[in-house]
This record gives structure tokens, C-alpha cells and sequence, in this order.
């Protein structure tokens, strides 16, 4: 057989995107597709599962592995999110490792890139946030990122901004397995409608609320009903908190709380979801659920 021509090339992979928690990883991956795949909150440890993100480029598909980020863990919640990260990191063809530009790198960056050396896969160090440091700042970053990793491709990146991520993207396409698309290439994500509606609900219940509420708070939904001719989408879901002191932080007096939430998760929907979106919400409680594995298992997570 002949050598396929480079113009003929096609190529095609997993991508993992590891870091430690609230680097920009899910804003990264979000710039990369082109699509708002997973949800973006300034609170921690806001990805909690595996996500998949899709872009389908003429040469390349590269299908990316949003993972919860590494931290240390504090609950049976913790414990599984790391586990579910780590293992994701293995799937990788190709490992992006995110840090953040800091000189010198944070305990917790510098705990990461240690783990990345023990990966046989070919690895990326994406240094994000470039847009904030000033250049001798972010020149001591990739010098470190450099020394700590020396077998890495090391690609500085703004992510809110999207500077240098097409960038990234090239090199990323590079290290990939020659090889056709692995997925339908009209598709940007493997997650179903049901599982973005919960998560985008707990996207606006992260963003309203004060530090405590978000980490002790899943979204279940419930019923999910679709009426084509009318354009519409009837969702009940459930937010499950641990604690009855948060119920009423949740609720809020006379209701208004939540239905600012409900309101905010409506609308990013409708424009994610194309239709109409009836959404109702109702808060429960689950004492200590972050602390079983069962209950997490139940939730899904």
C-alpha cells in the first residue's frame, strides 16, 4: 500500500483533559468544539463526571474527555470523582494537561504534572489563564512546566479568551493516530438532552448560591417530555441538597431563589435545546448523600 498523501490524511482520537480542580479545563474544552458541552462555574470541583466533547475538523476528529478535577478528597463524593478522573486520564491517545500561568506553578499544579509523568501517552501541558500574568510571569510558568515535565509539548493558552487554542488544537491533531472519525460528525457531544438539562440546573444553582450549597447539591430529572408539534419540552427535576439548613438558602423567601434559578436554567436551555422548555423544579433533602457511595451511585455520579 502507498503512503497516504498528507493532504489525504485523516486522523483521529480520545483527547483526556486533566488538571487539578478549577484550572479551565471545562473552558477549554468548551472553546475547542465550539459548543457549551460542559457546564462553567468559578466554585470547585464543579465537573463531577465524565463528559465527552466532539470536534470534527476536514483532517481530524478529536474527541475530548472532560474530567473532574484532582484534589484531595474530603467525602465518598471526592473519592469517586477522583477515581472517575484518573481513570479517564489512562483513555487518553493523547493527555492535555492544564495548569494554571503562576510563577512559580501552585502546590496543586506542580502535584498534577507529577502524576502526568507517570502516563505513557503522548502529553500536552496547556498553561491557561495567559491573559491574566504578565509575560515574565508567564515565561517563568512555561520554563517550570518545562523542567517538570521535559518529554511535554508545552502550549500557553487563554481559554476565556481563545488565544492560542487553535494552536493547541494543531498540536493536539498532531500526536493523534492517522485513522477515520470515530463518532457521527454532526454530533458534539455524547451526553443525551436529559443529562445537559441536569446539568444546567446545577450550573445556575452553583452560580446563585453562596460556597457551602453548590458542593452538597445533584440535579436529578425526573420527566422529560417532548411535544414536537407544539416545540416544547415539559422537564421536572429534582435538587437534591444534604442539609435542611440549605432548603430554605435554595428556596429563598417566597420562592424567589429558586425560581431566579429556575428562570436563568429556562433560558440557557431553550437556546442550547432549540425549543420551548417548561421546567419545574423542586428541592429535596438527602442527609449526608456526598458520603455514600450507594447514594452517589443512585444519583448517577
Amino acid at each position: 500500500m502507498r503512503n497516504l498523501d498528507i493532504a489525504e490524511r485523516h486522523r483521529a482520537g480520545f483527547v483526556a483533559l486533566g488538571g487539578r480542580t478549577n484550572v479551565g479545563k471545562s473552558t477549554l474544552l468548551n472553546r475547542m468544539v465550539g459548543h457549551k458541552v460542559a457546564i462553567v462555574t468559578p466554585r470547585p470541583q464543579t465537573t463531577r463526571r465524565r463528559i465527552l466533547g466532539i470536534r470534527s475538523d476536514p483532517g481530524a476528529q478529536l474527541i475530548f474527555i472532560d474530567t473532574p478535577g484532582l484534589h484531595r478528597p474530603r467525602s465518598a463524593l471526592d473519592e469517586r470523582m477522583i477515581e472517575v478522573a484518573r481513570r479517564c486520564l489512562g483513555e487518553g491517545e493523547v493527555v492535555v494537561g492544564v495548569v494554571e500561568a503562576s510563577a512559580p506553578l501552585s502546590e496543586g499544579d506542580r502535584a498534577f504534572l507529577a502524576e502526568l509523568r507517570e502516563l505513557k501517552a503522548p502529553r500536552i501541558v496547556a498553561v491557561n489563564k495567559i491573559d491574566r500574568v504578565r509575560r515574565a510571569d508567564l515565561f517563568a510558568a512555561v520554563e517550570q512546566c518545562g523542567r517538570e515535565l521535559p518529554e511535554a509539548e508545552i502550549v500557553p493558552v487563554s481559554a476565556l479568551k481563545g488565544e492560542n487554542v487553535e494552536e493547541l488544537v494543531a498540536v493536539i491533531t498532531r500526536m493523534l493516530p492517522d485513522g477515520p472519525s470515530l463518532m457521527p460528525e454532526d454530533e458534539y457531544t455524547d451526553q443525551s438532552e436529559r443529562m445537559i438539562a441536569a446539568e444546567v440546573v446545577r450550573e445556575k444553582v452553583f452560580l446563585a448560591m453562596r460556597e457551602e450549597v453548590p458542593f452538597s447539591t445533584a440535579v436529578v430529572v425526573e420527566n422529560f417530555v417532548e411535544e414536537p408539534e407544539r416545540r416544547l419540552l415539559r422537564i421536572a427535576a429534582v435538587i437534591v441538597i444534604a442539609r435542611e439548613a440549605h432548603k430554605g438558602m435554595l428556596i429563598g423567601a417566597g420562592g424567589r431563589q429558586l425560581k431566579q434559578i429556575g428562570t436563568a436554567a429556562r433560558l440557557e436551555l431553550e437556546k442550547l435545546l432549540g425549543a420551548h422548555v417548561f421546567l419545574q423544579l423542586l428541592v429535596k433533602v438527602d442527609k449526608d448523600w456526598t458520603r455514600s457511595p450507594r447514594k452517589i451511585a443512585e444519583l448517577g455520579l
